[in-house]
């Protein structure tokens, strides 16, 4: 018997993908759904997305199919009650204020503009982003600017850290994730949600300290939560703020930036 056949016969042998819908009535109205499996969950969870956009729910692997139906109709009242006090999901349109480094931004739309302008605001005044461009590219190019601001002002934190601990980073890139704000490899190859640039600077700061930590110490044991204090004895605040308010930016939509 040949390899491919083998590799034939296996795959034969593998359950086939769970399917599920991809909405779920509620008594106000049919809300998106999003069925993942992951490796390490021990349980099913379900989360409201940001936004309060859908609903995602996490089954562990070989979870049956009646099981997650059974538990998706007996959670449809903690999804309503939950989707009933979310924030709603802010739309980046003229006029919006959308938070920026700690204070507001002020979208302002000016088609015949060539050149998006960031107006950083002085005495607690909000800042302003000029934007050029028809109207429904507006997201798109307010998306862009933010993503500019977010990589000179993540650079600059990078920079920083890195030379505190001595050891340089293989490289920098912005994602637009939910799952986390930043990562590390293993060489030190760093990666951030470019949203982070809305938070106050101060959590900015605890976010690059905290991936540019594990430059020293790829854990999270003592030693590297030491080294992160060190890189930024605001640390407990970052994480505090990260926590409580986070998901909001990630509320904020973009449309397909």
């Amino acid at each position: 018997m040949t390899v491919p056949l083998l590799k034939k016969i296996a795959q034969s042998r593998r359950p086939a993908a769970l399917s599920f819908p991809e909405v779920l009535a509620l008594s106000n109205g049919d809300v998106p759904l999003t069925v993942r499996c992951n490796p390490r969950a021990k349980r099913i969870i379900m989360r409201i997305t940001p936004g309060g956009a859908g609903l995602t729910v996490t089954v562990p692997p070989r979870t049956r199919h009646e099981t997650v139906l059974d538990f998706l109709d007996r959670h449809r009242g903690w999804a309503e009650s939950r989707l009933s006090i979310a924030p709603k999901r802010l739309t980046v349109t003229h006029g919006a204020m959308l938070p920026f480094a700690g204070g507001l931004l002020e979208i302002v739309h000016e088609p015949s503009r060539r050149v998006t302008t960031l107006v950083i605001g002085q005495n607690d005044e909000p800042s302003r982003l000029l934007v050029g461009g028809a109207s429904e590219h507006l997201p798109r190019r307010v998306a862009d600017a933010l993503k500019r601001e977010a990589r000179r002002r993540l650079q600059a934190a990078v920079d920083k850290h890195a030379a505190a601990v001595e050891l340089k980073p293989r490289a920098m890139t912005l994602k637009d994730t939910t799952s986390r704000w930043g990562s590390c490899t293993h060489d030190r190859r760093l990666a951030f949600s470019w949203r982070i640039v809305m938070a106050p600077p101060y959590v900015l700061d605890y976010l690059v300290a905290h991936e540019v930590a594990h430059f020293r110490e790829m854990n999270h044991s003592p030693r590297f939560w030491a080294v992160c204090r060190s890189l930024c004895p605001s640390m407990e605040a970052g994480k505090a703020w990260l926590k409580r308010h986070g998901g909001s930016l990630h509320g904020i939509d973009f449309g397909a930036a």
